[in-house]
């Protein structure tokens, strides 16, 4: 009978060598586990039942120093592709969802359904503000959704730039920056008070975001670790359920010369008109509907379209093409007076490249209305 010590060897070192991958593969989960127990103890946790706290720092929003604006682990950055003209200021923005919570894609044009739970934050600034040239922050202006609804809460930041104050009442605040071409401006800018901010974001007199819709999203975005398509992003992220359209109906860029005009001008009042010139909002009564989705019609941009109010006599015409004398739309967008202006709230001052957009579409147009 042949010696049984090489069979017995062989079985102990075929034992040994699984018992050393199990164990092995027993660590790597279990790095990999305890890596992934890390990262959800980095994670940002809010609770919106908890909502509004007095102060900003209260939410832990932001990493080190409050002022620097860098955004705790699963506070996601976005920018729309066109921004609300706010007086000049620049804003930051990010989304937070609850961990194993996603929005919804609905349509192109509408804004996602976000979950409950759900926190948009948005800051307020200006930079080169004088005399220090430095970067001033003003406010910082949440939307949460709690049991099916979203609330506001605004922040008002402290002239040390080291703390945010829960605000209801809305305030003025004298601001002079300097822009890229080393011009001087000034702004009595003005913080909402919360009613101002629900005529905004309503929707059958409930309030509603503006503008995280994915024709809105469709663009990329610089993040740290590389530019990449938003919606692809909030998907990544599980701030987005898979399954929405590989092609989305997406606005122009006001600002992108580019393009052609009239593709600009629907991209601009899109985000600047569209919240309040739309079925169940503040302005429904008027005729115009700027949506992006509405505005392929110009008859919907108001273009030969008698308006109902006139504010003086040589307004015929919402947009009186090759005339913007004629034109009440150029006449509104011009305008800094509260009665008259367009849009009612968010700005105090004129527009400057927004009025020039509108000038050169408006003299475009031909031939004249009759």
């Amino acid at each position: 009978m042949p010696p049984r010590t090489p069979v017995l060897k062989k079985a102990l070192l075929f034992l040994v060598g699984l018992f050393a991958l199990l164990v092995a593969c027993t660590k790597e989960d279990l790095q990999e586990t305890l890596a992934n127990v890390g990262e959800d103890a980095d994670r940002l946790v809010l609770n919106v039942d908890e909502f509004p706290y007095a102060t900003l720092s209260q939410y832990r929003f932001f990493k080190g120093r409050m002022a620097d604006q860098r955004g705790a682990k699963g506070l996601l950055p976005y920018a729309p592709i066109n921004a609300l003209f706010s007086d000049y200021a620049h804003k930051f923005r990010w989304v937070w969802m609850p961990a194993g919570e996603q929005a919804v894609y609905n349509n192109d044009h509408r804004v996602l359904d976000f979950p409950d739970g759900t926190v948009l934050v948005k800051t307020f600034y200006y930079d080169r503000v004088q005399p220090a040239n430095t970067r001033r922050i003003v406010e910082t202006r949440l939307l949460y959704k709690r049991n099916g609804q979203w609330e506001f809460a605004d922040y008002v930041w402290n002239a040390e730039q080291t703390e945010a104050t829960y605000d209801v009442n809305g305030s003025y605040t004298p601001i002079t920056w300097v822009d890229d071409n080393n011009a001087e401006h000034f702004v009595n800018y003005r913080i909402p008070a919360f009613a101002e901010c629900q005529t905004c974001h309503k929707e059958l007199n409930l309030p509603v975001p503006i503008g995280p819709k994915p024709q809105n999203l469709n663009s990329l975005y610089a993040y740290p670790e590389g530019p990449k398509n938003q919606l692809a992003k909030w998907a990544e992220m599980g701030y987005l359920q898979y399954g929405y359209p590989k092609r989305i109906d997406t606005p122009a860029r006001w600002d992108d010369a580019s393009k052609p005009l009239q593709e600009r001008v629907r991209g601009y009042v899109d985000m600047n008109c569209a919240h309040c010139h739309r079925e169940n909002s503040h302005c429904d009564y008027r005729p115009m509907r700027f949506a992006f989705s509405e505005t392929a019609d110009p008859v919907n941009l108001g273009v030969c379209v008698t308006p109902d109010d006139p504010l003086l006599p040589q307004h015929t015409y919402i947009v009186a093409r090759g005339n913007i004398a004629r034109s009440l739309l150029h006449y509104r967008i011009s305008s800094t007076l509260e009665s008259e202006r367009m849009p009612l709230l968010g700005r105090t001052v004129v527009h400057e490249e927004g009025r020039a957009l509108f000038t050169e579409w408006i003299n475009s147009l031909s031939p004249a209305c009759q």
